[in-house]
């Protein structure tokens, strides 16, 4: 009881904070159709959830697999997967908020500006996006977070214990995407806040780069788990595929950085919003107050951005977002700054005036990405969010609109008769979403097919003679008229279900039934 007397404040603070984020990240979580990636990662996890020698099935294409591990424990509780693989996005999220206070706490030793960083969290729409969907990004983000937090406290410690933590959340981050890699090549900086004062200096940076390298050798322990896997090299093929090496850089080592660093910067602008481009300039802007901090958390945005810039070879806005993260705490900063200075202009005497006057500032400063934030779940289709994510997320092929009534339709269908499902495509939205809900179903046989050519396959011709059998097209092909539509050479099919993905283009997700 005394503790809470004593912390009154804060923890009612957090606990309205709590209550936006989950709100927010909650409302309508599974209205936006499952993407394409969101298939592949939610049929890894019940694949691997089912059968043990699978567990490290992502890394057949590459990927790190802790998110796929963890999602494989939600599965365990909730019945939807789609749902349980945006529940984890929503958990790391929530993990990433309490990182951003206890960062920047550290950071500039105000609870109010920690408090304001956290708000800005919330309704970041970069963050919205990426805390709602099932996809590895928000976690990279939260173990960026965490491992800047520790290192800083190393830095400033030189504790055993904070290095052996450190070395955890490392190993935790780079099982979550080799993006974490990244916040391992970005320790050196947090030198910036080694003490000049303490003697021997020497003996004190030793110390310092022990336990760096400490922490460094039990996060590749952790790492050295995905060896036990044969498809461990994939990984590397995989990110040759989105960022250039070396030897292959260096035959143009500049021709893209300018179209990739602008291409970048739209993104990035496109999710801040002005509001927080303002705060943010205004904080490098009074660089003068508290400049460490504020360069330190500049560098860990700018110099993997301008690192991506140079080598990126495939980008989307969701490689960038872990960066993004370090600029809401220069945010909050300014934020908490402008109210001070403003309190102090007009002389506001009482406390309760002061408060209403930063509430005031702070609400000033949200509302528009509170709304864009609010929106993305209501109707991400009117969603101001980065054309690019639009585009992939919500009106294009790769977006699963008409995926859930499919599926309904098929589960129906099936319940006394058995059917053949054929699907344009053998990986990604299809076949992996109808393999979700309906691969229990013995009653349903599922087939991805592709490419897909003038004449209907021998095996769906096969199939239509023995029971019913649909085709579903929902992306473009070199003998379809328009995106989702059949091939026009196809001759006896049926139209049964249409759903256009986007209102201006015609781009449909189709399904036919087979009558040969």
């Amino acid at each position: 009881m005394k503790y809470f007397k004593k912390y009154k404040i804060e923890l009612l603070a957090f606990i309205l904070l709590s209550v936006f984020y989950f709100f927010l990240r909650l409302y309508r979580l599974s209205y936006l159709p499952i993407f394409t990636d969101e298939a592949i990662y939610m049929r890894w996890s019940q694949i691997a959830l089912h059968d043990s020698s699978w567990r490290f099935i992502s890394l057949t294409d590459g990927k790190q697999p802790l998110f796929i591990w963890l999602t494989m424990i939600y599965m365990r509780f909730i019945k939807d997967p789609l749902l349980a693989g945006r529940l984890v996005s929503v958990s790391s999220g929530f993990f990433t908020m309490i990182g951003m206070f206890f960062l920047t706490y550290e950071l500039f030793k105000n609870k109010k500006i920690a408090f304001i960083c956290c708000l800005l969290y919330i309704f970041y729409p970069f963050a919205q996006v990426y805390d709602r969907m099932a996809l590895m990004d928000g976690m990279v983000g939260t173990f960026a977070v965490w491992i800047l937090y520790f290192s800083i406290l190393l830095i400033r410690n030189l504790r055993l214990d904070i290095a052996y933590t450190l070395g955890f959340v490392m190993g935790a981050g780079i099982l979550t995407k080799s993006d974490n890699f990244l916040s391992i090549y970005l320790l050196p900086l947090t030198l910036i806040f080694f003490p000049l004062k303490k003697r021997p200096r020497l003996v004190y940076f030793f110390k310092w780069a022990g336990l760096v390298l400490f922490a460094v050798i039990i996060s590749q322990v952790f790492y050295a788990v995905l060896r036990l896997s044969p498809f461990y090299g994939v990984i590397s093929e995989k990110n040759n595929n989105f960022v250039y090496p070396l030897y292959k850089w260096l035959d143009h080592p500049f021709t893209f950085f300018i179209g990739n660093f602008k291409g970048m910067t739209e993104w990035l602008f496109e999710y801040l919003k002005l509001p927080y481009i303002i705060l943010i300039l205004g904080s490098l802007f009074s660089l003068l107050k508290q400049p460490k901090e504020k360069i330190l958390l500049f560098l860990y945005f700018i110099a993997p951005f301008t690192a991506l810039a140079l080598f990126g070879r495939i980008l989307f806005p969701r490689f960038i977002y872990f960066m993004s993260l370090f600029l809401i705490p220069l945010a909050a900063w300014f934020l908490f700054y402008l109210a001070e200075f403003i309190n102090k202009r007009f002389n506001f005497a009482t406390k309760t005036k002061t408060n209403a006057l930063l509430a005031v500032v702070i609400i000033i400063f949200v509302v528009y990405p509170a709304f864009v934030s609010f929106q993305f779940a209501k109707d991400p289709i009117t969603a101001p969010i980065a054309h690019a994510d639009s585009n992939q997320y919500v009106n294009n092929w790769t977006a699963g609109w008409g995926v859930r009534e499919s599926i309904a339709f098929f589960a129906k269908q099936a319940k006394n008769r058995k059917i053949f499902i054929a699907t344009e495509g053998t990986f990604g939205l299809l076949p992996e979403s109808f393999e979700l809900y309906l691969v229990n179903n013995p009653n349903v046989t599922i087939k991805g097919i592709w490419p897909i050519k003038d004449t209907v396959p021998q095996e769906v011709v096969n199939a239509s003679k023995k029971m019913e059998t649909y085709f579903v097209f929902y992306q473009p092909c070199s003998s379809c008229k328009y995106p989702g539509t059949a091939p026009i050479s196809w001759r006896n099919l049926q139209l049964i279900y249409r759903y256009q993905l986007n209102p201006l283009k015609k781009s449909y997700f189709s399904i036919y039934k087979v009558n040969l």
